[in-house]
């Protein structure tokens, strides 16, 4: 049996904990262990629930990094970001109106592709007039809305955004459906190893509201038992 204090879901946190999350990781562990059986005992295979989201103190700048992390191998990522923040020295990060005031030649030198480069001139436009929030304007906005507003930004998808909450803003209830580790954790705990399709998973997961991402966390480390 699972471990964890028991209390009712009803009791999920809106504002985030000293750990980053907006929950209580005891009471959704224990929630889902009980709403669900076989996801329970994949939970105690595989352990405590150790996810805490990265520290994050701009929105843009979280972003700016998902932006030149994409497709991209970490290491490599790793060096082109550093060379950008390079450009800007001895800022820590460069602001909006550093990306957008710089040119396109300087930012490719550093190693950004030519729709990187677009894509973080847009994320600074965007920034500057508003369209991506403040973290506490994000704070006060529900995930679907956070979904919507920062997919207007170019080179900013659904999958994106949906890491961004689980593992910046510490949501509790995002199930990334087109995260391939998710429908394969998903396939080797309820179906012998098949990919499911997504309204196989949302079936599932309907009981696991409110704590989808928690669920999601686990369905990853699925694939390393």
């Amino acid at each position: 049996m699972y471990v964890c204090a028991m209390a009712s879901p009803a009791l999920t946190l809106t504002l985030p904990r000293p750990d980053g999350l907006a929950y209580d990781p005891e009471i959704a562990c224990r929630h889902l262990a009980e709403a669900d059986p076989r996801l329970g005992e994949l939970m105690e295979r595989a352990g405590p629930f150790t996810m805490r989201p990265l520290p994050t103190q701009s929105l843009f700048a979280a972003l700016a990094r998902s932006i030149v992390y994409q497709q991209l191998s970490g290491k490599a990522a790793g060096t082109i970001l550093a060379r950008t923040i390079q450009l800007f020295a001895p800022r820590r990060f460069p602001t909006p109106r550093d990306l957008l005031d710089a040119s396109t030649e300087r930012l490719r030198a550093a190693g950004l592709s030519a729709a990187k480069t677009a894509a973080l001139k847009d994320l600074a436009a965007r920034t500057l007039v508003g369209t991506v929030p403040s973290l506490a304007q994000i704070r006060r906005m529900d995930d679907e809305a956070v979904i919507e507003r920062l997919t207007e930004v170019r080179g900013i998808g659904r999958w994106t955004v949906e890491m961004l909450l689980i593992f910046r803003l510490g949501r509790p209830d995002v199930l990334p459906l087109t995260d391939l580790g998710v429908r394969k954790g998903f396939g080797v705990t309820f179906r012998r190893g098949r990919l499911p399709d997504p309204p196989v998973m949302l079936r599932r997961a309907e009981r696991w509201r409110p704590y989808r991402s928690v669920a999601s966390w686990y369905l990853w480390r699925a694939l390393e038992l």
